[in-house]
């Protein structure tokens, strides 16, 4: 492998950089997870829907006790620790560009942590308010396994971009791809929470009933849903038509239905009929939140099955 243009101190930094975003990130989890389990002084009014197959939901009421208690303090400690290990994601990613001298996402490795990195800042964005805190523990989840992934399984030494890649759509294809990707991760989240918010287990007198209840009223789930879906969707859909252009210039046609584009055109299509149904009566909340879901199954599927396991004309970017 060519290393003469690498400046092997800065990649290193990177390494360092990465290892530390992670570790920082599972503290945050355990912290915030901790306030999750433990926290006292909510009270949660839980309110079921008006007649069977009830178009609206009445949110439940959470009053917050205005004395600050131990869990809180903890649970902004590891609010504290998700932006700096945001920020040392951020650091991985500009010196890999530094040591490179090119965009940091010309593998499957900084594509991964290119994603990840725009899956937190969205976010951060979106669950900005204090009552939104207890969602981080599960966008944190997710985030961390495809961390994990990519540190195990995708890692690459630091070198020239594969001459494959060499393209100017290559910054434009795979940003915009990862924007997309990763702010459906927040919405695939926000829906699998509002399943389990409008489901028996959200009623059930246990520990785990107990924690969903301390979660953001079901209308609420659904709308940040809605709202980063209407965000990622175009988004998405444009990194996919770049990716066509830029196939016709490489490979002499726009579509082949390699499995990275077929499993990328598909989820895009559940994305499209999500919006569909969230705006249809009838198939709004639970029906359409499903087919949320399985947009994010799907594109789950294509960051980590496609990528280690199958071989398809996106393999030039696979493993190191």
């Amino acid at each position: 492998m060519n290393t003469e243009h690498i400046d092997i101190d800065l990649a290193r930094y990177s390494d360092w950089a990465f290892t530390t975003s992670v570790v920082v990130l599972v503290g945050a989890l355990l912290l915030l997870a901790v306030e999750l389990a433990y926290s006292r002084g909510r009270k949660v009014e839980s309110r079921e829907l008006v007649g069977v197959g009830a178009d609206s939901m009445t949110p439940g009421v959470v009053i917050d006790d205005p004395t600050r208690t131990a869990d809180e303090r903890i649970g902004r400690v590891g609010l504290a620790l998700v932006y700096v290990g945001i920020a040392m994601l951020f650091a991985c990613i500009v010196l890999r560009g530094l040591a490179t001298t090119r965009v940091p996402w010309g593998n499957m490795y900084e594509f991964i942590n290119l994603t990840s990195f725009c899956g937190l800042i969205a976010a951060a964005v979106v669950l900005r308010k204090p009552q939104f805190r207890a969602l981080w523990v599960f966008v944190l989840v997710p985030e961390l396994i495809l961390l994990s992934v990519s540190g195990k399984w995708l890692y690459t030494n630091a070198a020239p971009v594969m001459p494959a890649l060499q393209s100017y759509w290559l910054p434009i294809h795979v940003s915009v791809v990862s924007i997309g990707s990763g702010v459906f991760l927040v919405a695939g989240v926000a829906s699998i929470l509002f399943l389990l918010k409008m489901s028996p287990l959200a009623v059930q007198d246990n520990g785990f009933g107990r924690m969903i209840q301390r979660l953001p009223d079901a209308q609420t789930l659904d709308r940040i849903a809605y709202r980063t879906t209407i965000f990622a969707f175009p988004i998405f859909g444009f990194g996919v038509i770049f990716g066509a252009i830029w196939a016709e210039e490489a490979w002499g046609r726009y579509w082949g239905w390699d499995p990275k584009e077929t499993v990328s055109f598909v989820a895009w299509v559940v994305y499209a009929a999500y919006l569909h149904a969230r705006s249809t009566a009838g198939w709004r909340d639970k029906k359409a939140a499903w087919i949320n879901v399985v947009g994010f199954v799907a594109m789950v599927f294509n960051l980590f099955f496609i990528n280690l396991v199958t071989v398809g004309l996106h393999s030039y970017a696979g493993v190191g």
